[in-house]
């Protein structure tokens, strides 16, 4: 395979300080390759392998979530905002009922309940994260049955389905998930761009760059699996954009969690290890 060669290719060069690598087709491949060069250093990210001489970059998609979920909860229900209605309901379409889907959704849900004990998270898994159909018709179950104003896409493309039905019903706005989708949408669908108040991001550029910064100040982290969180740069808010024309107070919600997540006075659930929290629990107990 093309993956497998340009690897072999690279680390047979023998000249790379770090090789980074970042398909989901990787991690097999970079446990071959690494295995048969143990002097090479590799970094790999969203993925794990355990091997000396690679360092394997993660992300806290739980704390992304809590931001998003406070911000959610603080405006589903200011109606000075267009297409907010009076109704304390957002909605999470996710691509797979996993750990790592779940990590966002513990995050999203325990957030938007900090805000309103009371509010109500819609949640369904397309189990596919290219088909945008699936994601559409739960977009508009959610907004005409449930009367979600805010859903939340963590499905891959398919998720984008749900800011179709934002658009389409003309009753709802969507969030975005990993990278910028207000700015990818700008580009070819400007209809979607202006429906979507923002993302929740995984700073991939940035997290490389701090595990650099570490090794060059000689703190090493071969042989483990990191999780980068805000104050790591791993995760954070795309706050240009729509989110730039929103209410100031909400704003506001998003920066003090992020401060409280950031100093540890909040501490975030993951859906991960030994001590995961019942995500089944926390889902279910938050249904319309």
């Amino acid at each position: 395979p093309k993956w497998l060669s340009t690897l072999e290719e690279l680390s047979a060069d023998g000249s790379y300080d770090l090789i980074v690598c970042g398909t989901y087709q990787m991690p097999d491949y970079l446990t071959q390759v690494a295995t048969n060069y143990p002097d090479q250093k590799y970094l790999i990210y969203d993925s794990a392998v355990d091997l000396p001489n690679v360092v394997c970059v993660n992300y806290k998609q739980n704390d992304m979530g809590y931001l998003v979920g406070t911000f959610a909860a603080c405006m589903t229900t200011d109606t000075s905002v267009a297409n907010i209605n009076e109704d304390a309901v957002i909605g999470f379409v996710g691509g797979v009922d996993s750990p790592v889907i779940n990590d966002f959704l513990t995050g999203f849900i325990e957030g938007a309940q900090a805000v309103n004990p009371d509010i109500k998270v819609d949640t369904r898994y397309t189990n596919d994260y290219v088909d945008t159909a699936i994601a559409k018709e739960f977009g508009y179950s959610m907004i005409n049955d449930n009367k979600c104003d805010i859903i939340w896409g963590v499905a891959g493309n398919a998720g984008n389905g749900a800011a179709e039905a934002a658009l389409d019903t003309g009753k709802a706005w969507f969030i975005g998930v990993d990278s910028d989708q207000e700015a990818t949408f700008s580009i070819a669908q400007p209809e979607l761009a202006a429906v979507t108040l923002f993302s929740g991001l995984k700073n991939i550029g940035d997290s490389i760059i701090w595990v650099v910064n570490e090794q060059l100040a000689g703190n090493t982290h071969y042989g483990e699996t990191l999780n980068l969180g805000i104050s790591e740069g791993g995760v954070s808010l795309a706050t240009g954009g729509n989110f730039q024309t929103l209410p100031d107070d909400i704003k506001k919600a998003v920066e003090d969690a992020t401060t409280k997540i950031t100093s540890g006075e909040i501490v975030v659930d993951t859906a991960f290890g030994d001590n995961a929290a019942d995500v089944e629990a926390i889902r279910e107990g938050a249904r319309p």
